[in-house]
């Protein structure tokens, strides 16, 4: 737990809390030029003493935050965080890309890599060397990329939680999708099908004898 922020569990929990990492104060020359925006996305356990944790937190950090029920109430839920991000539209703002399109694929992974993870930069498998050479010569290399990278982690190891320090994304093998105009980099162990969580809902929903169906959020 982050020194300051008293945890409100009861005798502490078993998760893995994120907040063991600080968090770092973002600058108004974000990646893209744009004022980020926090959305806390309540779930059903999460208790009012978790979220206003995560909130100070974020506030801390200089981020302006929203809380977001959509989860469990839809739309309706996640009104004030529309109303928050429609707000942030009509402020000015100087956006521009993470890179620039004549870069050459390397250098678009390095660039992600450095300013929207905040890696130490990209390390290409022979095979994916290989690849994007191929793709160079092929009249690819203009392509915007699109990463196949864990959730769990701005590394490409889902174990090194959070937004670790010191590290360097692994990119084994690249992939074009010509038909919808980009590069896929798929890094570390990650499939890009199928997208399941690590317990699908489905596994909770039930019919009993009478056709009553339960386990539907």
């Amino acid at each position: 737990m982050r020194k300051g922020l008293k945890c409100p569990i009861l005798g502490g929990c078993q998760r893995t809390c994120p907040l063991d990492t600080p968090l770092t104060p973002l600058p108004l020359d974000t990646p893209y030029g744009l004022q980020p925006l926090v959305a806390i996305n309540r779930f059903t356990a999460d208790t009012e003493a978790e979220m206003a944790l995560v909130e100070e937190a974020t506030r801390a950090a200089g981020l302006p935050c929203v809380r977001s029920d959509g989860w469990a109430e839809g739309g309706k839920g996640a009104q004030d965080l529309a109303r928050a991000v429609a707000a942030l539209c009509e402020e000015p703002s100087a956006f521009t890309y993470a890179y620039e399109d004549e870069l050459s694929i390397e250098d678009k992974l390095n660039a992600i890599a450095k300013k929207v993870y905040h890696a130490d930069g990209v390390s290409l498998t022979d095979a994916a060397k290989k690849q994007a050479r191929q793709l160079t010569a092929l009249g690819f290399s203009d392509l915007p990329i699109c990463m196949a990278k864990t959730q769990y982690s701005f590394s490409d190891n889902p174990k090194l939680l959070g937004a670790p320090n010191g590290f360097t994304v692994t990119v084994r093998a690249l992939r074009v999708c010509a038909g919808a105009g980009f590069i896929v980099a798929l890094t570390g162990d990650i499939m890009t099908m199928p997208g399941l969580p690590k317990v699908p809902a489905a596994e909770k929903i039930d019919v009993d004898e009478n056709g009553v169906i339960s386990g539907m959020f």
